[in-house]
C-alpha cells in the first residue's frame, strides 16, 4: 500500500516539474514571437536543466515521453535557431521570417505537450 502511495506521490511530483518546464519554455516562446518581448535564454536553460536531471525519474512511465518530449523540442529549435541566425547578418528581413516560423513551430511543441501532459496522455514517439 505505501508503495502504491509513494507511487503516486512521484507521478504527481513530476507532473507538476512537467507543469512547471511547459511554463518556463511557454515564456520563451511567446518571448520568441512577439518582437520585443524577448525572455531570456535562462529560462530556458532552467527548464532543460530540470528536464535533463529529472528524466531518468520518469523512465518506464508514462510521463518519460513528456522528458523526451521537451529535450528534442529545445534542441532542434536551438539547432534551427543556429542555422538561420546568419541569415540575419545577410538579409535581415528573411532572418525574421525564419525565426519566426522556428518560434511558432516551438510554441506549438510546447502548448501540444502541455495539453498532454494536462490529459495525462504520453507524447507520441
Amino acid at each position: 500500500m505505501n508503495e502504491i502511495i509513494d507511487l503516486e506521490r512521484d507521478q504527481r511530483s513530476l507532473k507538476n516539474l512537467g507543469h512547471l518546464s511547459y511554463l518556463l519554455h511557454t515564456i520563451v516562446a511567446v518571448g520568441a514571437v512577439l518582437p520585443g518581448v524577448q525572455a531570456s535564454v535562462a529560462l530556458l536553460l532552467v527548464a532543460f536543466a530540470l528536464d535533463m536531471f529529472k528524466k531518468d525519474d520518469a523512465a518506464g512511465s508514462w510521463q518519460e515521453s513528456h522528458f523526451r518530449w521537451r529535450i528534442r523540442t529545445v534542441l532542434w529549435a536551438g539547432g534551427l535557431y543556429l542555422l538561420t541566425s546568419p541569415l540575419f547578418l545577410l538579409l535581415f528581413i528573411p532572418g525574421l521570417i525564419a525565426w519566426a516560423i522556428v518560434s511558432i513551430w516551438f510554441l506549438y511543441r510546447i502548448v501540444r505537450g502541455w495539453m498532454n501532459l494536462s490529459s495525462n496522455r504520453p507524447m507520441p514517439s
